[in-house]
């Protein structure tokens, strides 16, 4: 029954569930049809009395919120408790300080409301013979779906990949050598995936996918969200990082970059701590994807083959009710009481840090500027004492040895130079505390230092806060007049909490004088401001907590999702790379087989056809068309039922020509370019050319083209970063100088453009429609295809003229855009490539039309 690692990926990335010794089970979900059970697993049904579903949430992680213990090996009994039940072989218990527990708190704890599940790992290895019985107990008493892997796989996922490749990088440590960070490795990239692709097969067996909604935290199931989308391409779909983003410059060095970003966007929300870590994202989507995104409505949002992937951005809180409940423990106030006699009855002032043992806590820093501390202010000798909780690393690795040793020598070093009988300026204490004793040393500290060089959430100072608030009993014995709270931050600005900590001293951990100064500065400040820098704080963090962020993060979900059930969905691509089309009802591909079909039926045709990013491909430097092109082109216009418009094709001697979105027109090349419009003045150029010669000499890779009656500022080939940010820039300030001039400006793809008013393609194609109708041969076929906002004009044209006189009744209309996205068309082809295969079957049309 042991989940068997992959080492084909493209097999693993096909999506095809293995075959496992244990039987898929589920948690029976009731449905909202009368009568019916769901069963994934089968078509079984069982009539049921009609009950109301209640919200469910599936809550996915790398670990379990259980603590596991092995039972001694006398006791072979299984028993249970109200919160520890028993296999033969091991007891299990909740885990209070799990934030997926924590969370489920938050969302109200009213479980007739919502149900909970959760899909994870246990921190110990359950031998295979004992899997069975230790999922059904987990399952039954817990809500708990086990993930078992072998250790091998569980060893190279997450010590390897996980924390080797991912966590150093995405806290901006590059492998620049084989010290520093690791190197990439495809076996554990393998086996990344490998765990990510068990995972889905363990929500498999839980899943109501129509309801149900999935809420995968970290970076360890980055990948996940792709397996789950393709098992169900409509599941409601959350994803939260916990840990930094990096900057796409670091991002980009990843070798799985697209894969991983690919993935996540298969997500229906993607959270992050800060907005800088969310832009960091949004950037490495625009840079290495060609996405774009945009605000609405204070709602950040990235459109990605017709699905609008969610952006939030939401601080995770602390569980404010299990503090305070650790506050009033007559253990904690016990502890309380011996850290003032052992501190502050000495006339010690105690400043804390709590950090793990790891390369990115910056603890070493910390210790340099608490001597300098000592070396810069020597009345603090004495008085001062740094107290540095050590919690245990989570990784393992060389670098965690070095760190380590390097701690050690460093505290045995200062407590030599500054120490003195019965005083050491430094205690390092790297056993293990309980939480309350942890909480208890923040009860007594007058300052915590949080200096990690690089952090995602950290909610150390939140929990200081808090415990700084206290009781009435901990007033009592701490001696506080009039229940005056006080409390200081000194906080590295690299970390995910600092931004919604005003009140604190933020300090660049690695510039180790002002880190020293900062210390100084929060034992100096007076008694008054401490305590206005505390009620600051504990209003923000009590009323920003763990269920604060639950609650807003899933109703972001469903808010979403709330399209689903209203678009049309279906897969494409195959392995990491698939995706989810979600298209309106109406709209939808050009069938090759229908229009051709049309095409022959027909005998009076317009035929209007974008040129650049629609018979040209995106990027091209020769803008001329192929000699392809032309011949198909000339196909077409030899045929007598056909009238076709186009830009550029001046060699097609047939060919009608609409040039600057409409503004000039010729029927054919033999005859002479007429206005569409009445001629325009064109003196506001003068005001708008030196304008885009500003932004074009401070935007590398942009240029300006002077057409005969616009102005168009592009910035294919700059920065996409900042030519956009140059373009709403620009477009702003013409619209402000050319407010009086009878222009238009508009923003386009990778462009802005100064046009006459009145002018757009939607004229042209009015103009096309007019004169067949006063002809009398009204078109009984039309074909339209552009591939950017300014064709919108021209669908608009098209699809409204089905209900006027100007086409035949009756008649075939195709308004068809390039790629899919939001669009005025009715149909869509993917690339360029399947326009031209398009444009080729109909000239074939013509040519056997002709030959007969």
């Amino acid at each position: 029954m042991v989940s068997r690692s992959y080492s084909n990926l493209l097999e693993l990335a096909s999506g095809d569930s293995p075959t496992f010794g244990r039987m898929n089970r589920q948690i029976p979900r009731i449905m909202a049809v009368a009568g019916i059970m769901s069963n994934i697993d089968n078509d079984s049904k069982q009539s049921l009395p009609l009950i109301p579903p209640k919200d469910r949430i599936i809550i996915v992680a790398n670990e379990l919120p259980i603590r596991a213990q092995r039972k001694p090996e006398s006791t072979t009994t299984s028993t249970s408790t109200s919160n520890c039940y028993c296999s033969k072989g091991w007891s299990f218990s909740l885990d209070e300080n799990s934030l997926l527990l924590q969370l489920k708190d938050g969302l109200g704890g009213n479980e007739e409301a919502i149900e909970v599940i959760y899909v994870g790992c246990l921190k110990e290895e359950i031998h295979p013979n004992e899997q069975e019985e230790v999922y059904n107990l987990l399952l039954e008493n817990f809500k708990c779906v086990p993930t078992f892997l072998p250790l091998d796989l569980y060893t190279r996922y997450y010590h390897g990949f996980c924390k080797q490749q991912l966590w150093p990088l995405f806290h901006y440590m590059l492998p620049l050598s084989p010290d520093l960070g690791g190197r990439f490795d495809r076996s554990l990239w393998q086996a990344y995936v490998s765990v990510n692709k068990i995972f889905a097969d363990r929500i498999m067996e839980v899943i109501n996918p129509e309801d149900d909604f999935v809420w995968i935290h970290d970076y360890h199931l980055m990948v996940l969200p792709t397996f789950l989308r393709k098992r169900f391409n409509r599941v409601k779909l959350g994803f939260f990082l916990h840990s930094p983003f990096p900057s796409s410059e670091i991002y980009k060095t990843l070798p799985i970059r697209e894969e991983l970003l690919r993935a996540l966007l298969n997500s229906d929300l993607i959270g992050f701590h800060t907005f800088d870590y969310a832009r960091h994202f949004l950037s490495c989507c625009s840079r290495m994807l060609g996405l774009t995104y945009e605000s609405k409505r204070g709602y950040i949002g990235l459109e990605y083959y017709g699905r609008t992937v969610s952006i939030k951005i939401l601080p995770v809180g602390i569980h404010m009710g299990q503090l305070r409940s650790v506050l009033s423990l007559p253990e904690t106030e016990k502890k309380v009481e011996e850290l003032i006699e052992e501190y502050s009855r000495k006339g010690r002032t105690m400043l804390l840090g709590v950090d793990d043992m790891d390369i990115f806590k910056g603890i070493t820093l910390k210790l340099l500027a608490m001597e300098q501390l000592l070396t810069q202010h020597p009345e603090w000798q004495g008085k001062v004492v740094l107290v540095q909780i050590a919690n245990p690393a989570r990784g393992k690795g060389k670098d965690v040895k070095e760190m380590q040793a390097e701690t050690y020598s460093t505290v045995k070093r200062i407590n030599q130079s500054f120490g003195r009988p019965g005083y050491d300026p430094i205690v390092l204490i790297d056993a293990p505390l309980r939480f309350y004793e942890r909480v208890a040393y923040y009860v007594v500290a007058e300052c915590c230092l949080v200096t990690a060089v690089r952090d995602g959430m950290n909610l150390i100072p939140y929990e200081y806060i808090v415990s700084r608030q206290g009781n009435e009993k901990l007033d009592k014995i701490l001696k506080l007049e009039n229940h005056h709270h006080k409390s200081m931050l000194v906080v590295s600005e690299f970390i995910g909490c600092s931004p919604s900590l005003s009140g604190a001293i933020r300090v660049n951990p690695w510039n180790v004088d002002a880190v020293a100064d900062a210390m100084d500065s929060a034992l100096e400040v007076a008694e008054p401001e401490k305590q206005l820098r505390h009620e600051k704080h504990y209003k923000y963090v009590s009323t920003h907590d763990v269920g604060y962020w639950a609650r807003s993060f899933l109703q972001d979900l469903e808010r979403s999702c709330g399209e689903h059930g209203r678009r049309r969905c279906w897969g494409i691509g195959f392995g990491l790379s698939f995706r989810v089309v979600a298209l309106d009802q109406s709209f939808r591909k050009l069938s090759m087989e229908h229009i051709v079909s049309a095409y022959k039926r027909t005998k009076t045709r317009a035929i209007l056809l974008d040129y650049d990013d629609t018979l040209m491909p995106q990027g091209s430097i020769d803008k001329r068309p192929s000699a392809k092109s032309i011949e198909i082109l000339n196909t077409l216009c030899r045929d007598k039922s056909n009238l076709t418009l186009s830009d550029w094709f001046s060699p097609c001697e047939k060919l009608g020509i609409a040039a600057e979105h409409g503004y000039f027109l010729r029927l054919r090349k033999a005859v002479e370019w007429e206005n569409c419009v009445a001629a325009a003045d064109c003196s506001w150029k003068q005001i708008a050319e030196p304008v885009m010669e500003l932004y074009t000499e401070t935007t590398d890779g942009s240029t300006i083209e002077d057409k005969e009656t616009a102005l168009v500022w592009s910035y294919e080939d700059a920065d996409p970063d900042f030519g956009s940010c140059q373009a709403k820039e620009l477009l702003d300030h013409l619209e402000s100088v050319l407010a009086n001039e009878p222009v238009t400006v508009k923003r386009g793809q990778n462009y802005v453009e100064v046009k006459p008013q009145g002018v757009s393609k939607g004229l042209i194609a009015r103009r096309m429609l007019s004169m067949m109708q006063e002809k009398g041969t009204p078109p009984e076929f039309v074909l339209c295809i552009g591939d950017d906002r300014s064709d919108e004009d021209m669908f608009e044209v098209i699809c409204s003229s089905t209900e006027g006189p100007s086409i035949a009744p009756r008649a075939e209309v195709f308004a068809c855009t390039v790629g899919q996205k939001p669009s005025k068309a009715k149909y869509y082809l993917d690339d360029i490539t399947e326009i031209v295969r398009l444009m080729h079957g109909l000239a074939s049309v013509s040519e056997q039309t002709m030959s007969v």
